[in-house]
């Protein structure tokens, strides 16, 4: 299907651009969104005539993305979620937890401009994208803990999920070696 895009998409193209889409992908997306008009001689006119209106509103777009990108640039935010010893979430944390964890920061953020291929499974510090507008993107970081405590120890770049016994044990371990290696020198005289 023949269609007059009305802004830019994705790799398909920019404004003004008469492309060929699959039939499912103009009916089901492109059209019901607003983003296309069919390619006929009186949509050609229409797009024609109201080509000023369409750019413009669509550099108001892109400003105000841009925007809202400036102060998200670099951004971490922290979600809380319970997981096991190695690290392994008892959930996980998708597109909606990020948009949710963003809004409670102030930032406006649909759950569809949160970029994950894949729902975040792990503790760590994660980097995410969002595409906040078809010309502006930017990547913010995603730090999913099990504590705030745990948080603060990875956003200075700890390892939790290496299993970590502490000095106590440690120095247990040191004297049990230091004893045995001690016995061996005393039953060989």
């Amino acid at each position: 299907m023949k269609v007059i895009l009305l802004e830019r998409v994705g790799r398909t193209g920019h404004i003004g651009d008469e492309v060929t889409v699959k039939d499912g992908y103009a009916r089901n997306y492109l059209l019901p969104q607003g983003k296309a008009l069919r390619a006929s001689e009186a949509n050609r006119h229409k797009f024609a005539r109201d080509r000023a209106d369409i750019e413009k509103r669509n550099q108001e777009r892109r400003e105000a993305a841009a925007g809202i990108a400036s102060g998200l640039n670099g951004k971490s935010v922290v979600i809380i979620r319970q997981a096991g010893e190695t690290g392994q979430l008892y959930g996980s944390v998708s597109s909606r937890d990020v948009a949710d964890a963003l809004a409670a920061d102030g930032f406006t953020v649909a759950r569809s401009q949160v970029d994950l291929a894949n729902p975040i499974k792990t503790v760590g510090v994660h980097t995410v994208a969002l595409h906040l507008h078809a010309e502006v993107a930017v990547t913010v970081s995603v730090n999913v803990a099990r504590s705030e405590d745990e948080a603060a120890r990875q956003s200075k770049g700890e390892d939790l999920t290496a299993i970590n016994y502490g000095d106590e044990a440690n120095e247990a371990f040191l004297a049990g070696q230091a004893e045995a290696t001690a016995d061996l020198d005393t039953s060989e005289e």
